[in-house]
């Protein structure tokens, strides 16, 4: 069960910081993989990636969805698609093949036990060249959010990056209680 967070989003990882960071740019194609019902993302990648890009907001949740639809309309973010996935199932999403420039695992991984599964099929949807950036609860340190035995540690994404030949790029705090990993497909 998730402990109670501190109020405001960017407490915990503030959204501008970190896409200015992952350097998009206009006409790149970003997937938010697992973009939670907040989309807290949404806005500052719809701004990164600019009329000539695109977002597509993925989750395994309809429900999560429909909330991210209501901030698209109210935001106006045109270059925004949702889209329901289940990322253990390869093919899913219906994204096409190495369609993506970039791919983001925002807090995914802790929630699921079949890592190497979604990370295989976020390359699936990268381009060759292309980034996989996955962030998520550093192993201990935080107050609130997932129990210990839940989080996966950056050492365990690497690892499974190492296996499916990606090469890790980066690796930067995300914010207080998040790390951050880049790799390069």
């Amino acid at each position: 069960m998730l402990g109670k967070a501190p109020a405001g989003g960017t407490s915990l990882i503030d959204p501008r910081t970190v896409v200015a960071r992952l350097d998009i740019h206009d006409g790149d194609i970003v997937a938010d993989l697992g973009c939670g019902g907040g989309g807290h993302f949404i806005n500052s990648l719809s701004t990164a990636v600019g009329a000539k890009g695109k977002v597509f907001a993925l989750d395994i949740q309809k429900n999560v969805l429909k909330v991210v639809e209501a901030k698209m309309k109210l935001f106006n973010l045109s270059n925004v698609t949702t889209v329901w996935s289940d990322l253990e199932r390869d093919g899913s999403a219906g994204i096409i093949s190495g369609s993506c420039t970039i791919a983001l695992l925002l807090n995914v991984l802790f929630q699921n036990s079949r890592y190497e599964k979604i990370v295989q099929e976020s390359l699936r949807m990268i381009m060759s060249g292309g980034r996989l950036v996955v962030i998520d609860w550093k192993p201990s340190g935080s107050p609130f959010g997932p129990p210990s035995d839940r989080r996966i540690s950056p050492q365990k994404v690497k690892e499974i990056a190492q296996s499916l030949g990606i090469t890790l790029l980066e690796e930067f705090e995300a914010g207080p209680y998040h790390y951050a990993l880049v790799f390069k497909k």
